[in-house]
């Protein structure tokens, strides 16, 4: 077993790989920025999926030979089921890393605002909240049943966010099947959110299921047991394999509980048959409860219920295409074409030596002239000056110095005056005097810190103008010049950080 060598390197002359974001069993996966992309493309940054079948100890041709079609099969599941509610391939490739080692790989969107089960730890979902991401996860999980095509491995951990948390997208369809396949069903997924069909806790002496036939109740029953996440804070730990029959303490008083129960343990029956039989079907009944979820911070909400929709409706991102990129046709390694595949360059700072870096560059030196060891030319002979002819020359060189800094003054004020009206910067040339602008390509939030941790205190508006102060990261520091339409909160802030994929620098 033998990690991919990819830190700090350009891969595939294109992808700069900042870090490694985790490892599974037969990929790693890797944040990358996208060096043709602009700076204000909502893909700059991109997720890199790299396929490491040296991941596995035992590995033979055959195995080889499985991952490779596997891989490529994700690669196909995911341009099949394109959809605004699932993750988006970009494109793909085969590389080397930085020790010759040749593997494939598919370039992924990426998805900054973390995974619902992360957002689940910093902050319980109020029932609007966790409705409207259900209600985009259905719209994708629906899409992609109508194409034949199951995910079978639904799970807050498998559900990413965009930025604003507005947007949920479902991930990694490396487990997908397509519906009337006749290849054997493998048991996959977590044991917790994962049918008792399909459950790890179920493998005897073989991984393949005794049953033949994969339905979309399989992606149902996962649906929802992360309902019941989402919308009581708690994981469904206690009926791992078993329907659900109850809510936690504190959820059982609410308007909703007895209705959310009565769906929850249909939808997670161990027969699949009995289940609901397709995720429209689910949803149609879950949304019915939105009209109860009517409690917000611990008040009771007098106003008309939001309109519910009876088939779940998508939300588009920005960046979202629904053309797919050319289809990869990956080889095993002995198939592969060696001279075809580009080398990863390392990625290195230029050094800069230790005299340029401690130089003042608004202080000349004078210029160093070598002194010979030896003089071959006789020395000039003295020759005295009288003093009065001294004295006239330090008076004409005097007057001529007064007279030169003069003009100097004269010219530097002529220049300023004519780049200030001209609204030009005095010293271009020199860094931290000329102000750096740009303009919000979409809503984003502003935060108090370059982080996500924290709670937005404004918006930048589409449209808008900003003077950028500094740079951390991804992240700029901004003060909005001029706003893209008028504040909707008069107390929103108009200083902050902001992530810089969406501010278009001039």
């Amino acid at each position: 077993m033998r990690d991919l060598v990819l830190n700090n390197c350009r891969l595939d002359g294109r992808y700069d790989i900042r870090e490694k974001l985790g490892r599974g069993s037969y990929a790693e996966v890797f944040l990358a920025s996208d060096t043709r992309a602009s700076t204000a493309s909502p893909h700059r940054m991109v997720v890199i999926k790299a396929l490491n079948v040296f991941l596995q100890n035992d590995l033979d041709p055959d195995l080889e030979r499985t991952l490779v079609e596997n891989f490529q099969n994700e690669a196909i599941s995911l341009d099949r089921v394109r959809h605004p509610n699932i993750i988006s391939r970009l494109g793909h490739g085969t590389a080397k890393d930085l020790r010759g080692t040749v593997f494939h790989y598919l370039v992924l969107e990426y998805l900054p605002g973390g995974d619902l089960a992360r957002q689940m730890r910093e902050r319980r979902l109020s029932p609007q909240n966790a409705l409207e991401y259900l209600e985009q996860i259905c719209a994708g999980l629906a899409h992609a049943h109508r194409l034949g095509i199951i995910h079978r491995d639904i799970k807050p951990q498998n559900l990413l966010l965009t930025l604003d948390k507005r947007v949920v997208k479902i991930a990694d369809f490396g487990v997908a099947r397509s519906l009337g396949s006749e290849s054997p069903i493998t048991r996959v997924g977590t044991n917790i959110y994962a049918p008792p069909e399909h459950s790890p806790l179920a493998v005897g002496n073989t991984s393949e299921l005794g049953i033949a036939e994969l339905t979309p109740a399989a992606d149902v029953y996962s649906l929802a047991k992360t309902t019941y996440t989402l919308l009581t804070g708690e994981s469904p730990r206690h009926f791992a394999n078993h329907p659900i029959t109850e809510l936690p303490i504190d959820s059982r008083n609410r308007r909703w509980s007895r209705d959310l129960s009565r769906v929850l343990g249909k939808a997670t029956r161990n027969d699949p048959s009995e289940r609901h039989q397709s995720v429209l079907e689910f949803w149609e009944e879950l949304s019915a409860l939105n009209e109860l979820f009517d409690e917000l911070d611990g008040r009771v909400v007098t106003a008309v219920a939001s309109r519910r929709h009876t088939t779940p409706q998508a939300q588009i991102a920005l960046g979202f295409s629904p053309n797919a990129p050319q289809k990869p046709a990956f080889d095993t390694s002995k198939k592969l074409k060696l001279e075809s595949v580009l080398p990863t360059t390392p990625l290195s700072k230029p050094k800069v030596p230790p005299y340029e870096q401690k130089r003042n560059p608004l202080v000349l030196e004078p210029p160093v002239v070598a002194t010979p060891e030896k003089i071959l030319e006789p020395s000039p002979p003295v020759v005295e000056i009288p003093t009065t002819a001294r004295g006239r020359g330090r008076r004409f060189l005097k007057a001529a110095g007064t007279l030169f800094m003069l003009l100097a003054v004269f010219a530097g004020s002529l220049l300023f005056t004519y780049n200030y009206l001209l609204g030009k910067p005095i010293f271009s040339g020199f860094s931290g005097t000329s102000v750096k602008t740009g303009t919000a390509t979409t809503d984003i939030n502003l935060r108090p810190a370059p982080n996500t941790s924290n709670r937005p205190i404004g918006m930048v508006t589409k449209g808008s103008k900003v003077e950028i102060l500094q740079a951390s990261n991804n992240w700029r520091e901004v003060v909005i010049i001029k706003h893209g339409r008028p504040k909707s909160d008069p107390a929103y802030a108009d200083k902050g950080w902001v992530y810089g994929s969406y501010i278009s620098e001039e």
